[in-house]
């Protein structure tokens, strides 16, 4: 696999962030020179503001002393990824089955056992309000997926402790470069898309345009998705040391599918009436909608300040507001059968800003390298939010009719949890970082220091809510990796997070922030070919200060006596076996437990943390012969039972997909189709039955077998 922005030289140090007060403090230490853009020794090159996301820098991933994976613009491109899910199926610790095959509207996964809506895009987070408005960026307009496994609060500050997920965005080249791409499929998929890039004339400039029109129908009865979007970015080398990068992502979601759940009796349990199609629908086509539109600005400044220190200026804008109209079940009554329903709507803004800075250096202390890094980053958002619902008619399930509800007889005033307040968050965070290299040896030390403000003001479930909190967390992480010249890299590491609490006690002391610590040891290897690389890692979570029920005070009120924890085993193996065939193995082993409660969830596993996940993916390439530029790839993705509930009463099964993709380049054909290519892929090819659940009244079927064809057009 080839990382994008990467040499195929062995991997080293590119100096990275130091304060100019630090150097100048250190007058009579050796400063190693370097420019930000240019190879020197052994250096990985990458482009110009890009930043490895387990350091903030472009220390690579086989030298990073923490969990880490990639999922290059070859592996998206080969296994038909059209989603973030989707892109993270095959990655250690990752578990994207959660809410089914026809809930398309959230990128949502779990990692090494906790739950994350958080994903960074270029490595500024992507605002989310806890509600219903999570930026989503398609996976069109992503050149790689980065997973920093464990606590990764030392740099980015709130973050839940198993980890993150950062979208690399597809940037300017100054080779020009353009294609266009048709493609259809199951639900009647209908799908054009296109990217552009390269310099404008002579100038300083290079642009990138991507785009992409796609509607479909859900796999849900009665309901569609379909999305239009483009991000246009420009790169301005303004001179040999400056490179500015304005950047516009821009999405509009008029309909995504549906949200709703199944019962789990008639899916995976037992039920006198019968079992469920995959593509029940439990909610009414008269009252499902979901309309939503993403704005992102942004702009980049990378300034060499000399040869030896380089400053990161980087920030972004959004806008985004969302609509929606779902329905939600609650009760299943004694006929097993007949499904009592609530109609709700919800109408959000949100508007927010994020913004870091970074200022790094290379020195030398004799023979000890240093890679320091200060950094300040920001962010604030900004969210309006409204909040109806009303009984409606109840639905029999095995007479299925998605057409009962009269919009004239839903009252959404005034009703039982009517909610109308502004949330607002206001997140500061101060980072040092220093990389040290002595021969073989490198370590690592951040610290961070985060003052963060959140509010709730207005009508909350028909009650008034005027909530403040101030909390403020140190978060650090050390470790250290040899490089042996075998290839193999043993590692150690300890890493702190935290996740700000905005609750408070029925004595009316405010919840201080929920933290996590994580021990993590394992050893990586990269053979001096590159033909053979790998890890495995072991890992101990404790997250505290989780907010659970109060013995002593009423139904409603909670403090801060929960805890959980995490531990597991992660092994990744990928090999290029000869001139044609890869494989890449996966598998983790977790082991997720909540260890201190009072609301009877002590001893259980949370839900959704699946024991085992194995998954093995082969690439075969054909240079010769009849199938010459033909590519095989064949997956198969093991997910383990998982809990259906909170309380472990009964379990989710397991479930073993595969999936198929081919590929072929037309000049095999005919010279003069040099540059077209077509690909056929199947994602669940023998179509097995999944399921993920909530609790036993709210489970989905899994994504049943998808048929995907498309045509691509390189020039």
């Amino acid at each position: 696999m080839n990382t994008p922005y990467q040499s195929q030289s062995a991997p080293g140090f590119r100096p990275h962030l130091l304060a100019l007060a630090v150097a100048a403090a250190l007058s009579p230490i050796t400063v190693t020179a370097d420019s930000g853009a240019e190879a020197q020794d052994d250096l990985v090159i990458y482009g110009g503001t890009y930043r490895n996301t387990a350091t903030k820098t472009a220390l690579p991933p086989e030298e990073t002393p923490q969990g880490y994976s990639v999922i290059d613009q070859e592996d998206l491109t080969m296994r038909n990824a059209d989603s973030v899910a989707a892109a993270l199926r095959y990655t250690t610790g990752v578990n994207t089955e959660l809410r089914g095959g026809a809930v398309t509207r959230f990128d949502e996964f779990t990692i090494r056992g906790f739950s994350n809506y958080l994903n960074a895009y270029d490595g500024l987070q992507l605002l989310y309000n806890d509600w219903n408005i999570q930026p989503q960026i398609d996976a069109k307009a992503l050149e790689q997926v980065e997973v920093f496994k464990g606590p990764v609060s030392a740099l980015y500050g709130s973050m839940p402790p198993g980890g993150m997920v950062n979208l690399i965005s597809k940037k300017p080249q100054t080779e020009s470069a353009h294609s266009i791409e048709l493609a259809t499929g199951s639900y009647n998929k209908k799908e054009a898309s296109f990217d552009s890039t390269g310099q404008i004339g002579e100038s300083d400039f290079a642009y990138r345009v991507v785009g992409l029109v796609r509607d479909q129908d859900s796999q849900a009865n009665t309901a569609s998705d379909k999305r239009r979007m483009i991000a246009p970015s420009l790169d301005w080398q303004v001179s040999d040391r400056t490179l500015i990068n304005f950047n516009l992502y821009y999405q509009d979601d008029p309909e995504m599918g549906i949200h709703n759940t199944m019962p789990a009796a008639g899916m995976f349990r037992d039920n006198p009436n019968g079992k469920f199609d995959n593509n029940s629908y439990a909610g009414d086509q008269n009252w499902n909608a979901y309309e939503r539109e993403v704005t992102l600005f942004g702009y980049k400044i990378n300034h060499e300040l000399n040869d030896n220190w380089t400053f990161l200026h980087q920030a972004r804008v959004m806008k985004a507001e969302a609509y929606q109209e779902n329905t939600y079940s609650s009760s299943l009554n004694e006929d097993m059968r007949t499904l009592n329903r609530q109609a709700y709507m919800t109408d959000e803004t949100s508007d927010g800003i994020t913004l870091d800075n970074q200022l790094s250096g290379r020195i030398m202390t004799g023979s000890v390298e240093h890679n320091l890094l200060i950094g300040l980053d920001y962010q604030k958002l900004d969210s309006d939010i409204r909040y109806e619902d009303d009984t409606i008619v109840a639905i029999d399930l095995f007479n299925q009719n998605n057409n009962l509800v009269d919009r004239s007889t839903v009252n959404m005033t005034n009703t039982l949890y009517s909610s109308n307040f502004d949330k607002k968050h206001e997140q500061i965070g101060v980072y040092l970082q220093d990389q040290i290299r002595f021969d073989q040896l490198t370590l690592i030390g951040s610290v961070r220091y985060d003052d963060y403000s959140g509010s709730e003001k207005g009508t909350k479930y028909s009650a008034p809510v005027d909530n403040e909190v101030t909390q403020h967390k140190v978060s650090g992480r050390v470790g250290a990796l040899y490089s042996l010249d075998n290839g193999f890299a043993p590692f150690v590491s300890f890493a702190q997070s935290f996740e700000p609490q905005t609750g408070s006690n029925r004595n009316g002391d405010k919840f201080k922030p929920s933290a996590g610590e994580q021990w993590e040891t394992g050893v990586k290897y990269k053979s001096q070919d590159g033909r053979l690389s790998g890890s495995v890692v072991a890992y101990h979570i404790t997250k505290d200060n989780v907010p659970t029920r109060d013995p002593q005070g009423s139904p409603y009120d909670q403090i801060q006596a929960g805890e959980i924890e995490s531990r597991g085993v992660e092994l990744e193996l990928s090999s290029q076996l000869n001139d044609n065939l890869s494989l890449s193995a996966f598998y983790t082993w977790q082991d997720v437990e909540v260890t201190k409660d009072n609301n009877g969830l002590q001893g259980k596993t949370p839900i959704r943390s699946p024991e085992q996940m194995v998954s093995v993916w082969a690439n075969y390439d054909f240079y010769t012969g009849a199938l010459a530029g033909t590519t095989l790839g064949y997956g198969i993705r093991h997910i383990g039972k998982a809990q259906m509930d909170a309380l472990n009463t009964d379990t989710v099964p397991s479930a073993t997909l595969t999936d198929l993709s081919v590929s072929y380049d037309l000049a095999g054909l005919n010279a003069a189709m040099s540059g077209a290519s077509v690909r056929f892929s199947i994602s669940n090819l023998f179509d097995e039955k999944s399921y993920t659940c909530y609790d036993a009244n709210n489970c989905w079927f899994g994504a049943e077998r998808t048929v995907e064809a498309s045509l691509k057009y390189d020039f």
